[in-house]
């Protein structure tokens, strides 16, 4: 009988954790206007400026590939604190592939011929898209989550 009542605890116990693991529809709506904001920002800013061509896909480049770095190391360290298997050359990849996209944009706008402020825009842009992609993949995988177990 007390193993029932223990059972009975835990399953409620962890219906109402479920609760608290889904994401409000204020901060899903948040992470996605912040990426899109973001992301818009940026390409904008890129397809307004003065510069060449291939300077434009350069930036634009690095944008793609650092979205696709933070959602990736999310993934990852979500990976390894629910359990799931994730070899240690993929989450080293992740991180690495991570602080490369940002080192490089550090640098394209280290040696950019702009106007301080313009740097200062591109950074700050850049900054709140793979922020943002952080919240929308965990967003994600939340609701995901919690779905799954309302089944």
């Amino acid at each position: 009988m007390e193993n029932a009542l223990e059972n009975n605890k835990e399953v409620k116990t962890r219906k109402e954790n479920q609760f608290t693991l889904k994401p409000s529809p204020a901060f899903i709506s948040a992470s996605w206007a912040a990426l899109c904001i973001g992301m818009a920002s940026y390409c904008i800013g890129l397809w307004n400026s003065s510069l060449w061509l291939n300077e434009k896909g350069y930036y634009f480049t690095l944008l793609l590939f650092g979205l696709f770095s933070v959602v990736s190391v999310q993934k990852s360290v979500r990976d390894k604190l629910e359990g799931l298997p994730v070899t240690d050359a993929y989450y080293s990849i992740s991180w690495f592939t991570t602080f490369a996209s940002i080192i490089l944009l550090v640098i394209g706008l280290w040696n950019a011929d702009m106007e301080l402020s313009e740097k200062g825009f591109y950074g700050m842009s850049y900054t709140l898209s793979i922020f943002a992609a952080v919240a929308v993949q965990k967003n994600t995988r939340d609701m995901k989550y919690y779905d799954d177990s309302e089944k």
